[in-house]
């Protein structure tokens, strides 16, 4: 890493690895010195793990877009209204798109494979991962709104979808953030 790069970081309150800090020096910064790595096995430990929430993540939505696939082929899918087939490729498009942002990192690293790419391709990698979850909520919430407004009618779809789009933001945004705010 640049010395500009870590000056940029420093600027924006992260660290070298892009991890926020806090503190007068950095709770995160802290706790990353801390270990016992030098910055590259920092970077390799870094991609490792976001490999790991990728796994999680993928097996989801690979799920989910498996079930969305078989669905126009099904002797009920010919009776929903216009309003479901809009949420039906809604829903499909964001799980394809949320399939290819979560599986993009493995590609990249694979085109950038022993280049010495490592700190770029961590920071890519989660940006692509933050937008495929995006993509997945989209997903998850034009799925369980399509289920419920063909069982239950709309109001009950309208209300459950919004009930469980407000759980995904809380679990998957909201509930990081308070702690992040707790510090170690």
């Amino acid at each position: 890493m640049t010395d500009t790069s870590l000056t940029e970081h420093a600027e924006e309150g992260r660290d070298e690895t892009g991890m926020e800090r806090r503190g007068p020096r950095g709770d995160a910064e802290r706790a990353e010195e801390d270990r016992d790595e030098t910055g590259m096995e920092r970077w390799d430990r870094n991609f490792v793990e976001l490999l790991q929430e990728l796994r999680v993540a993928q097996t989801g939505v690979q799920i989910l877009f498996a079930f969305l696939l078989t669905l126009p082929f099904t002797n009920r899918f010919g009776d929903v209204g216009d309003r479901d087939r809009a949420v039906y490729v809604i829903t499909l498009v964001a799980a394809a798109t949320a399939t290819a942002l979560l599986i993009a990192p493995v590609s990249g690293h694979r085109q950038v494979f022993r280049q010495g790419r490592k700190p770029q391709l961590v920071r890519t990698a989660s940006a692509l991962a933050q937008a495929g979850l995006v993509a997945l909520l989209i997903a998850m919430i034009g799925a369980v709104f399509l289920v419920l407004d063909v069982v239950a009618g709309l109001g009950w779809a309208a209300g459950l979808g919004a009930v469980i789009a407000a759980l995904f933001v809380v679990l998957w945004y909201l509930l990081p953030k308070l702690i992040r705010a707790e510090g170690p």
